[in-house]
């Protein structure tokens, strides 16, 4: 089948979103979105995506981006959500079971960055909001995923607490904005990037002229970007979903 739609769920700390994307990766439905509900659990999670798609057209297979590390569909980490029920957890069955259609699972860093690089060069994604996250590209093929977020960044802070959402809060934009350009300056040292991309939802909201080799992207790309997961060559195969394509 050449016309394919593909369900793209963004899950967030702060939302839940998703929309609908034809086969070239374009939304086809107005974005859904739902506030991500206080002590998540996997089950609620899964009563939250079925209400949140109730508006959305029908679909073939689903994309999920998830704000964690996540392998072979299952999630390793989950730093917004409490719980023991979350480690481990199969969260492309559980998704696949709940919707009855194959499901491939990413971290959600990962699948905004799949949304935007050129493919040429080192590229790095830097997405801010609830926490921070990161994903690294070189010629356009992603590399492992690491958590950066969990690592020290500033004395006691990790990315997460220096430039996440309750960092904004605490301590204002002015100084928040500091602390993003100085956490901009320190990916470039460890990195030494061609292009960075920043997205996440408070992306919008940084001040102050940019590197000429940094960009601020729609957080779209979130939900855009999981078109990928099913794309030939990949990498992002049956074994994560574990459920049969769609013939």
């Amino acid at each position: 089948m050449s016309d394919l739609r593909t369900l793209a769920i963004d899950i967030g700390g702060t939302g839940l979103k998703a929309s609908v994307l034809d086969q070239n990766g374009a939304m086809i439905h107005d974005k859904a979105w739902r506030k991500t509900p206080t002590d998540l659990t996997p089950a609620l999670l899964l009563s939250e995506i079925s209400a949140l798609i109730a508006s959305l057209p029908d679909f073939d297979r689903v994309s999920v981006g998830f704000p964690g590390a996540v392998r072979r569909g299952h999630v390793l980490t989950a730093p917004h959500f409490e719980g023991p029920d979350w480690v481990n957890y199969n969260l492309a069955q559980g998704i696949a079971q709940t919707l009855h259609k194959p499901t491939r699972l990413a971290n959600d860093a990962d699948i905004q960055g799949l949304g935007v690089v050129s493919g040429k060069g080192i590229e790095a994604v830097l997405t801010l909001g609830t926490g921070a996250g990161t994903a690294f590209f070189q010629n356009g093929v992603l590399a492992p995923h690491m958590e950066f977020a969990h690592h020290a960044v500033h004395k006691k802070y990790t990315y997460n607490s220096y430039v996440g959402r309750d960092a904004l809060a605490d301590v204002g934009k002015k100084r928040w904005n500091r602390r993003v350009h100085k956490v901009i300056q320190i990916v470039s040292d460890l990195v030494h990037y061609d292009r960075l991309y920043i997205g996440g939802g408070n992306a919008s909201k940084i001040d102050g002229s940019l590197p000429d080799n940094v960009t601020i992207v729609d957080n779209a790309a979130g939900i855009t970007g999981g078109i990928a997961l099913w794309r030939d060559g990949a990498g992002f195969d049956d074994a994560d979903g574990l459920s049969p394509s769609p013939t």
